[in-house]
């Protein structure tokens, strides 16, 4: 009878627990529009990597011997696409550049990477002002990252992109430090 009872308050407390904390799911955003400025409007310009988070080690690797990354996102000469250009600061001091470009394909609310026909990245509301949250995903493995258009935001931005891609899943958490200054971009 106590078991029973027991059980019974146990399985009323997960269930008010669930309702009561449950994880919200952030907006995701479709690429040709945000905030009612079509595409690619809202993506240009400056952005800073301030965080990622993954549900294992291996997916955040890449991340580890990084002070600070700097992006800049233009517009292609090819409509739907997108060129992101980076500079990567590591740990050492070195920068590192980097170049990409998104394609959008109609009908799809994510981005394809060139040469990386297995990765597929999305774009999410960020509650951080001029925020971005994105989901990587590729062949065994998916990562949210955080960006900002600021190098420093503000701490809740980043406890509250922590919380969110916990309860999506990910049990580990890289916050670059961003202790060094941000490499130049190229201006080609």
């Amino acid at each position: 009878m106590f078991y029973q009872i027991w059980k019974s308050v146990l399985y009323i407390s997960g269930i008010l627990y669930d309702s009561i904390y449950q994880c919200s799911k952030p907006y995701q955003l479709s690429p040709l529009e945000v905030n009612g400025k079509e595409f690619p409007g809202p993506y240009l310009g400056q952005w800073y990597f301030i965080a990622g988070a993954a549900s294992t080690k291996q997916d955040l690797e890449i991340f580890v011997p990084v002070d600070n990354i700097l992006f800049n996102m233009a517009a292609s000469h090819v409509p739907q696409n997108l060129q992101l250009q980076a500079t990567i600061r590591k740990k050492d001091g070195h920068c590192v550049p980097r170049e990409w470009t998104y394609h959008l394909t109609e009908g799809s609310t994510d981005l394809k990477t060139e040469g990386r026909p297995d990765m597929k990245t999305e774009l999410f509301s960020s509650s951080c002002p001029d925020g971005i949250m994105l989901r990587e995903t590729g062949q065994g493995y998916q990562r949210f990252l955080l960006y900002n258009r600021s190098p420093q935001p503000p701490e809740e931005c980043v406890n509250e992109f922590q919380s969110l891609t916990f309860c999506m899943g990910s049990k580990v958490f890289l916050q670059t430090p961003r202790e060094k200054e941000a490499c130049e971009l190229s201006s080609d």
